[in-house]
């Protein structure tokens, strides 16, 4: 190992290495505060662009980037590896692991990658197809990698590892097209698995564990046929003195609990342990230690596997060291950390599926929003993007404030009658995906759009309250940074990079990026000099399911992937920005049926609305389908869509999902849309590609 390697030592002392970002969340606490204070309140307004890296990969980019020793690591969409030096930005190397283009069908939220781990002289990357996989930190060479998952079946992995002791942990994506959710740990070595630790029971028979029959009691039907989900896909945090690793579990598959786990009267049933989750387990062995559940029976995508940050904080006049999280679900949780203990909960944002959480901390339902017991449609807050989702929040020690990338957004959840599992392709959540689907008058649209609303909170854990807000015109703002020069740095959709007053919220400084950006900043220093990295690309969940023309205030978000290093005196410029392609609304007539159109409306929404937006209505990112050539030649579309002839591109084959009757029903039902739309189209308004 050399001087440089990354050791136990070196990341359980990671707060005091105040130049370097050595692990994903800073430390292990995953605070994402930096004592540099070189940029401040006075400074920021210097703060200039040092450098800027393009990157190869037009899709959202969500990574928080690794520096070492004045060497910047990264990941890219595509699970794509770069290294730089941290102070020129000279590229060092590059690693592709060419991961299948048809991959891309199985990962709802875009083909995205949140960053890597470093042991030793090595970084450990999970690719979007499974693997894990250990590179040379000065080359780039891979040294081994590992299969992590059924290739076969639908998982996916878009989180960053964490490293302990050794052991790569690591966990996966899914639950949305039927798989089972665990996170694993490995021998960063050799590679070898040490342990498996599943969130939800299986067969009856496999449930060998004293913790999974706990489980398998709060489930019912036969579930295992469905996968349960729960998948651990994001959030961990580590606790060095009580040598608890802390992670959080994902969503159930299917989504509405009376399919995925029906009681006697069809309707759902049972808690569903452990969906909805914060886990506590040993990291040596994954010795199950405590559990708490945010959601029982979460029927709505209320996953936990939103960011988790560890503090010692003050409550009632004793230091308590706690665990918090904001998740999906709309409300701010305070843990003991050590025992699991429920201490408090407050509403972070609108919700109307709880009517508040008991003294117990189970929350106390709203029984017109139990659309799996009532399987009636409801308008429900937040929808399934959450009032806060993957974007990372940071704690300001000082301030005693953790700041939140929230944002307020409702959706129709309607049961779907006679819904039948695919475990093959499209979205397994028992719910009519286009019930919710707005008309084409575009005025009402923008109304629509106009009510989801972004804001940056910055929240008190002990009063259990807003200190001060930030609105924004849009929702998928990026995540947080915190800083000892008492600053908030974080980007957002209006294609800004902003730095915030920590204590107030006034804003000191700004950059225009071009671009959406989703990703959290880090901060350095390199030869003394601080320096401030995000890497900005729109994309993920939202960006690619929205209108990619309403999404922010009515002005388009386009994608320009790169990454930006700034610091005080900085004069590097951005070349001009280009403008988006504009392509015509020019469909043939729309003359099929109402029952064609219909049954193609159905069919989109459950197998092309996940990456090509509901009702069609195209974002800034993936292709808009009312736009595109295919849909006036019925062959080319079903070479597309049945045959798969671009699924080197991520647009694989639904031929085992879809018969050429539906792909045709579907294409139908596009054509349609893009009459509609052509109908009350604006002259001059910014087509998306």
């Amino acid at each position: 190992m050399s001087e440089a390697g990354i050791d136990s030592v070196r990341l359980l002392n990671a707060g005091e290495d105040s130049g370097n970002w050595i692990t994903h969340g800073r430390t292990y606490s995953e605070q994402r505060f930096s004592p540099l204070s070189q940029v401040n309140q006075g400074t920021v307004g210097e703060l200039g662009l040092a450098w800027y890296s393009d990157m190869d990969t037009a899709r959202g980019q969500e990574a928080t980037p690794l520096v070492m020793d004045g060497k910047l690591f990264l990941t890219t969409a595509w699970s794509k590896v770069k290294a730089f030096d941290a102070a020129t930005g000279e590229p060092l190397w590059d690693y592709d692991p060419e991961v299948p283009g048809e991959t891309a069908v199985k990962a709802c939220c875009d083909v995205v990658n949140r960053g890597l781990a470093a042991w030793g002289d090595h970084l450990f990357l999970g690719t979007l197809d499974g693997r894990l996989v250990k590179l040379e930190r000065d080359t780039g060479k891979v040294v081994w990698e590992k299969v992590t998952v059924d290739q076969d079946a639908s998982y996916t992995v878009t989180g960053a590892p964490r490293i302990i002791d050794g052991k790569v942990l690591i966990g996966n994506g899914g639950a949305e097209f039927g798989v089972r959710g665990y996170i694993a740990a490995y021998d960063a070595n050799d590679g070898d698995e040490l342990w498996r630790f599943y969130t939800v029971p299986g067969k009856p028979d496999e449930n060998d564990a004293e913790y999974l029959k706990a489980a398998a009691e709060t489930w019912s039907g036969e579930y295992w046929k469905l996968g349960g989900g729960g998948t651990v896909w994001d959030s961990m945090a580590y606790d060095p003195e009580l040598d608890l690793l802390y992670f959080g579990v994902g969503n159930g598959s299917p989504w509405n609990r009376a399919y995925r786990s029906p009681g006697e009267d069809g309707t759902g049933e049972g808690d569903n342990l452990y969906l909805s989750s914060i886990v506590a387990v040993r990291p040596d062995t994954g010795e199950y230690v405590w559990h708490y559940q945010t959601t029982p029976g979460e029927t709505w995508d209320y996953t936990a596997t939103q960011h988790i940050i560890l503090a010692d904080i003050t409550i009632d006049g004793e230091e308590r060291q706690v665990l918090m999280q904001a998740p999906k679900n709309g409300f701010f949780y305070v843990i003991d950390r050590a025992t699991g203990e429920f201490i408090s909960a407050e509403d972070y944002i609108p919700q109307n599926w709880a009517e508040g959480i008991d003294e117990d901390g189970r929350p106390i339902f709203n029984a017109a929003a139990r659309v799996d017991k009532t399987g009636e449609p409801a308008l429900v807050m937040p929808g399934p993007l959450g009032g806060h989702n993957w974007h990372p929040m940071a704690f300001h020690p000082d301030e005693g404030l953790v700041y939140i990338p929230a944002f307020e957004a409702a959706t129709i959840y309607a049961p779907e009658a006679d819904w039948k599992p695919d475990t093959a392709r499209g979205f397994n959540v028992g719910f009519d995906l286009g019930a919710g689907d707005l008309p084409p008058d575009l005025g009402i649209r923008r109304e629509v759009y106009g009510t989801v609303r972004g804001k940056l909170m910055a929240w008190d854990p002990v009063k259990q309250e807003a200190r001060w807000e930030v609105e924004y015109p849009g929702p998928w703002n990026g995540g947080l940074l915190a800083t000892g020069g008492g600053l908030v740095f974080q980007g957002n959709s209006s294609s800004e990079f902003n730095a915030f007053d920590a204590s107030s919220g006034e804003k000191l400084w700004s950059f225009g990026a071009q671009t959406g950006i989703v990703a959290p900043p880090i901060t350095y220093t390199v030869n003394g000099e601080q320096y401030v990295a995000v890497l900005a690309g729109w994309g993920g969940a939202y960006a690619i399911t929205a209108d990619g023309e309403l999404v922010n205030d009515a002005k388009p978000v386009q994608n320009i992937s790169r990454l930006l290093v700034f610091k005080i005196g900085g004069t590097a410029e951005l070349p001009e920005q280009p403008e988006l392609a504009r392509l015509p609304l020019d469909p043939p007539p729309s003359r099929a049926s109402a029952e064609v159109i219909a049954l193609g409306k159905q069919k989109y929404a459950r197998y092309c609305a996940v990456c090509h937006a509901p009702a069609a209505v195209g974002s800034t990112v993936l292709p808009d389908l009312r736009r595109s050539a295919t849909i006036a030649n019925a062959s080319a579309f079903t070479a597309v869509v049945h045959d798969g002839i671009l699924k080197d591109n991520g647009m694989a084959s639904f031929a085992g999902s879809l018969s050429k009757e539906e792909i045709d029903a579907i294409r139908e039902y596009i054509i349609k849309r893009a009459n509609e739309d052509k109908a009350i189209e604006p002259s001059g308004r910014v087509a998306t590609r």
